[in-house]
């Protein structure tokens, strides 16, 4: 084993072996001309002890992807179909990327979190039997737009993939949907699985009962961690609706739009991952939408939530073999409940607030949701300014504000919300495209990449302020 893995919390695990023979291929990592380290995340590398890995084992590992000591030997691309703007697709699958290795989460990274099973996935690896016409590489642009977009999330609460490695990778490629040839990269990420809503489509759409079974009973132990009960399909689709429920309403706080939330980018963990054509609204703007391709708005900011409950109506789907339809419709039918409930919690945690109860919750917060549609105030103006008390009638002017202004002061602050030194200044930490462009062409154009680790800290300094994520 390597000297710089013999920390205490570096541990790696082959849960995947479990159902890789029906689930997986075993593949082969692209032969890059260079390997250019960009950005690596020594926060998150220190949660699976990763982190005292100097430069040149990096590149190895994380760029010509030599095995870790003690994990899978051989990358795996995993097979799923899945339905993409709501049309069956049975021809998907890891196209441009594999699941590298599998590691434990320090018992002490995360609190109750720690112990989980993480896995360490790419993008742009390489050509899989899944990559169809594709060349299985990602532009560079692509894998600076996915760091910047899980910093963020990370830092509004968002439960995310992280971006763990970027490594320049010295190929020219020719994209439709930016300035060509571009520059390319190999992204790794650390999430908690891969395994997607579309993952049991495909066992379903084939009738591999048995193997749907197994996928259910690995992901209730390795990932969601939850005893099975009477009925594995009733408890996996109940943690599946909560879940993603929650995913929903961050999405929402955070002013967030995915893009392209096809039933194949939906995780059974409901963490949010694989970063396309995201953008974050700066207003409270229903119909906007992030991909140009999404011309009827299907997965708008505001249908978001919908969207979602449609892919997870598309598990209930696939497992009605193994549970009574009733009992499945039921579970589905809590999801908007639920998706209110967090949507509230996560809205007055943005502002550092609590409620007396629960109708003062949800009356201000359907009240700020009102006066934000009503008016020009950027979503992270407001955020930033209701954490301080600061809705002054100069910039939140109106019958609208004054409803919030009044329900406001009925809101008690959370200890410590304004301890950090973010909140005494006026530096909004926003991620507005404008932004996102400006950082993109400041490497293009000059190699220059202080822009983004500059950002990179801002955001993580913003993060810090908010202190805990949003509890229940």
């Amino acid at each position: 084993m390597d000297l710089s893995l013999q920390a205490s919390n570096y541990h790696p695990v082959t849960a995947i072996g479990e159902i890789a023979d029906f689930i997986a291929d075993p593949v082969a990592p692209a032969d890059f001309p260079q390997n250019i380290l960009r950005f690596r995340n020594d926060r998150a590398a220190a949660t699976v002890g990763l982190d005292g890995l100097d430069d040149a084992a990096w590149l190895a590992h994380f760029g010509r992807f030599e095995p870790l000591p003690g994990a899978q030997p051989q990358p795996l691309a995993l097979r799923y179909h899945g339905h993409q703007f709501r049309h069956y697709n049975p021809d998907l699958g890891d196209g441009r990327g594999f699941l590298f290795a599998q590691l434990r989460e320090s018992a002490d990274a995360g609190g109750k979190k720690g112990g989980r099973l993480l896995d360490l996935g790419t993008k742009g690896s390489g050509l899989t039997p899944w990559s169809r016409t594709a060349d299985g590489r990602l532009t560079l642009k692509g894998g600076v737009r996915e760091v910047l977009a899980t910093e963020m999330l990370e830092a509004l609460g968002v439960t995310t993939s992280r971006s763990f490695s970027l490594i320049e990778t010295g190929e020219q490629l020719v994209r439709g949907d930016e300035p060509s040839p571009t520059r390319s990269a190999v992204l790794v990420r650390l999430g908690h699985g891969h395994i997607r809503i579309g993952s049991f489509q495909r066992l379903a759409y084939l009738g591999e009962q048995e193997n749907l079974a197994r996928l259910t009973d690995y992901c209730l132990k390795n990932l969601l961690e939850i005893a099975p009960g009477d009925s594995p399909a009733l408890t996996l689709l109940e943690a599946v609706v909560a879940r993603t429920a929650d995913l929903a309403a961050s999405y929402m706080v955070a002013g967030f739009v995915h893009g392209v939330l096809n039933s194949d980018n939906i995780a059974i963990t409901a963490e949010s991952f694989d970063y396309g054509p995201w953008r974050f609204t700066p207003r409270w703007e229903p119909g906007f939408t992030a991909a140009y391709f999404d011309q009827n708005g299907l997965y708008c900011f505001a249908r978001q939530a919908e969207a979602i409950h449609w892919d997870v109506a598309q598990l209930a789907g696939a497992l009605q073999e193994h549970a009574e339809t009733e009992a499945l419709v039921a579970i589905l039918r809590r999801y908007p409940q639920i998706y209110e409930q967090r949507l509230i919690a996560r809205f007055l945690w943005r502002t550092g607030h609590e409620a007396p109860d629960e109708a003062t919750a949800r009356t201000f917060v359907e009240a700020a949701v009102l006066a934000l549609r009503e008016s020009d105030i950027l979503i992270d103006r407001f955020f930033f300014d209701a954490r301080r008390g600061d809705l002054s009638e100069s910039l939140y002017a109106g019958p609208a504000w004054d409803q919030v202004r009044a329900v406001h002061a009925a809101l008690s602050p959370r200890p410590g919300h304004l301890d950090h030194a973010y909140w005494s200044g006026d530096a909004l930490c926003s991620m507005h495209i404008d932004e996102v462009e400006a950082i993109w062409s400041a490497i293009a154009e000059r190699d220059d990449w202080q822009p983004l680790h500059d950002k990179v800290a801002a955001i993580r300094a913003m993060g810090a302020a908010r202190g805990v994520g949003p509890g229940s």
